[in-house]
Parts: C-alpha cells; sequence; structure tokens
C-alpha cells in the first residue's frame, strides 16, 4: 500500500516523469517484428537523418514511422520549444499490442488461422548536449 495522501502520491509520480518530446501510436496494424526493422535503422540517428531514411525506405512500415517521426519533432518544437536542429533520436522500440484472429477455410472442411497482429510504437527524442570548449 501506497504511503501518504493521494496528491503527494501524484507530486512524486509527476516528478519521475519523462520530460523529453515524444510520440506514441497505439494499435498500429503491423507486426512487432516488421516494426522493428526500420527503427532499428534510425535508432541513434539526428531528427533530419533519422526522417531522411525512412522517408526512402521501401518498406511498409517506413510510412508509419515517417508520420511518427515528423509527429514527435513538432511536438519538440511547438510545446517545448527546442531546436529540431539539435534533436536526435534517443527511443525508440515497438512493442506488442492485441492481435484480432481471423478464421481461412481450407480443403476438406479444415480452417486455418490467421493473426493480424498490431503494435504500438514510440519514439523519443532528445536533445545534443552541447561539447563545452576548452
Amino acid at each position: 500500500m501506497a504511503k501518504g495522501h493521494r496528491s503527494q502520491i501524484k507530486r512524486e509520480r509527476n516528478a519521475q516523469k519523462d520530460t523529453r518530446p515524444s510520440a506514441k501510436l497505439s494499435y498500429a496494424r503491423i507486426s512487432v517484428e516488421k516494426a522493428c526493422f526500420v527503427l532499428d535503422a534510425i535508432r541513434g540517428k539526428d531528427a533530419q537523418t533519422a526522417l531522411a531514411i525512412v522517408t526512402y525506405n521501401p518498406r511498409y512500415g517506413s510510412e508509419i514511422v515517417t508520420k511518427l517521426l515528423k509527429s514527435a519533432i513538432a511536438n519538440a518544437e511547438n510545446n517545448q520549444g527546442l531546436d529540431v536542429n539539435n534533436l536526435y533520436v534517443a527511443e525508440c522500440y515497438a512493442n506488442k499490442g492485441p492481435t484480432m484472429k481471423r478464421i481461412h477455410p481450407r480443403a476438406q472442411g479444415r480452417a486455418y488461422r490467421i493473426e493480424k497482429r498490431m503494435s504500438h510504437i514510440t519514439i523519443v527524442l532528445d536533445e545534443k548536449q552541447k561539447e563545452k570548449e576548452a
């Protein structure tokens, strides 16, 4: 059981909250494995390079990640007033979502199951630290 008043508990929880700009897409109709191919290509890159990579990537997941990356950049610029040129992709990951189960009829009265997988994709940006000149 948590100790303290409800408002104190909320204050402590909000103090631990991540303040980096991010964007999340829930229930994307793409499997985690396919989304991770695109996400692995942009992890750690600066925002403009990552945007160029996903724009010209032929995979289906790159369209989804492009929109999500543009949204994260817009969140950083408008909500927190960060400079777009100093941003980089700090974290990007895809978590498993629910699976839709469908039936496909086969020969001799059999039925095969088709699983249409979903994922929750998250992109977290961060600002590069300026190097100190000595």
